[in-house]
């Protein structure tokens, strides 16, 4: 089994779907008015619409600010991605500054239009670049 996807569902599938593109730099394949993707090399980012839940279960989820899940995306760097996103984003939905954590990833956190948590990271210690580049599991 391979992970390849996470979905955020969302009232406004256009803003959250340009909110991601400025943000990676990736255009967003939509395929209809309730559907986009942001594709990466190892992973798809789905923003649906609510309209979309009730053709899985009516009501098995709904658009809200996360507090437990961040969606993480691996920058080149990190302090750069801050400068350049410092005029898009407001300020207040910046979570952090870019720190260095523990665990070798230099980190900017920050919130999406819908309150959902990004992180940005860019590896700095060798372990963490070794992390970052061993090839995925089968």
């Amino acid at each position: 089994m391979d992970f390849v996807s996470i979905r955020v569902i969302t009232e406004d599938v256009a803003r959250l779907a340009g909110f991601y593109e400025r943000v990676t730099g990736v255009r967003a394949d939509r395929a209809n008015e309730d559907f986009a993707e942001i594709r990466t090399a190892t992973a798809t980012l789905a923003i649906g619409s609510t309209r979309t839940v009730p053709l899985f279960a009516p009501g098995s989820a709904r658009p809200a600010d996360n507090r437990s899940v961040i969606v993480e995306f691996l920058v080149d760097d990190v302090d750069a991605a801050h400068r350049d996103l410092a005029g898009f984003v407001d300020p207040a939905d910046f979570v952090n500054e870019p720190t260095t954590m523990p665990w070798g990833n230099r980190a900017l956190l920050l919130r999406d239009p819908d309150g959902n948590l990004v992180n940005l990271f860019t590896p700095v210690t060798e372990a963490a670049r070794a992390r970052a580049a061993r090839p995925p599991r089968a």
